[in-house]
């Protein structure tokens, strides 16, 4: 298990963490959001040592994080770490090496990883001559090879394409299955609430909610409402609605668990037909928006 304890990190007067504490557990993939400058890659750098927070640690196993158990972790930063002209094999090979393999498995890893992210035509081109999508392939490949306990990816569906989303996603699933623990951060909710189990949304450098995905939404008070009368969507204008930004432009509302849905079918028939009287928990993105903002607005 990693555990990020209490950690706090200024760069000049600007507070980047504030006592961010989290746990990451091994076959758990946790999704790890947060408005953009909320301290999500600042927090992945201090769990590799790459930014040295002033308070806190980050523990792995019980044991304080150094160099032994983050060669047993993989890294893939949101900005390219790659060598531009260096080839694809031999990038991957190189950084397994790094990670302590030596070079006949690290080559076996470099054969393997190829196969496994459909980059086995590319293995002998250079990585400036790749598209972004296949970039991206490559830096998960170098995260990969040396077959880490913990994987720790910054936007890892960044440029893919919807086929590879769904083949770097079954990815994640598998590394979990066997044990991995997958720590990610991206900006598409709706794919953090497939692929993901845990969740932890962090704000100006704090946790502001966390846990099971499942579990909090249907812990939520509230709960998502859509309806749609004569072929339009109807905002119901009572106490205890929400309005939320629109999704494909059909804005939808949060309802409070007071709010009768006898009393808001009845006021929506008195306006037209009703063709969608739909009630659900919350979205992810509903529980991000509420804990970073308030929710939305009347």
């Amino acid at each position: 298990m990693l555990e990020v304890h209490d950690l706090t990190k200024r760069y000049g007067d600007v507070l980047a963490l504030d006592g961010c504490s989290f746990s990451v557990w091994s076959g758990r993939i946790v999704g790890f959001l947060g408005p953009n400058g909320a301290g999500k890659t600042t927090t992945m750098r201090c769990i590799f040592g790459l930014a040295r927070p002033e308070a806190g640690e980050v523990r792995w196993q019980g044991r304080e994080v150094g160099r032994e158990e983050r060669r047993r972790f993989g890294y893939m930063p949101e900005e390219r770490g790659l060598y531009p002209r260096m080839r694809v094999r031999e990038q991957i090979v190189y950084f397994a090496e790094l990670s302590g393999l030596d070079r006949s498995a690290a080559e076996r890893a470099a054969g393997r990883w190829l196969g496994r992210l459909k980059l086995a035509d590319r293995a002998e081109s250079r990585v400036e001559e790749l598209s972004h999508g296949n970039q991206q392939r490559v830096q998960l490949a170098v995260a990969m090879a040396h077959a880490p306990e913990l994987v720790v990816l910054d936007e890892p569906f960044s440029g893919l394409d919807p086929i590879a989303v769904e083949s770097v996603a079954g990815l994640l699933a598998e590394l979990a299955s066997e044990g991995v623990a997958v720590l990610f951060s991206s900006h598409q909710l709706d794919l953090v609430e497939d692929v993901c189990q845990d969740v932890v949304i962090v704000d100006h450098g704090r946790v502001v909610l966390s846990g099971d995905v499942h579990r909090l939404r249907a812990s939520s008070s509230r709960r998502s409402l859509r309806v749609t009368v004569d072929g339009a969507p109807w905002i119901p204008n009572v106490d205890g609605v929400t309005v939320v930004p629109r999704e494909e432009g059909r804005p939808r509302v949060l309802v409070d668990a007071s709010v009768d849905l006898d009393e808001l079918l009845r006021l929506a028939g008195e306006t037209g037909r009703v063709t969608q009287f739909s009630f659900e928990p919350p979205s992810l993105s509903d529980l991000f928006l509420e804990a970073v903002t308030g929710g939305g607005s009347r």
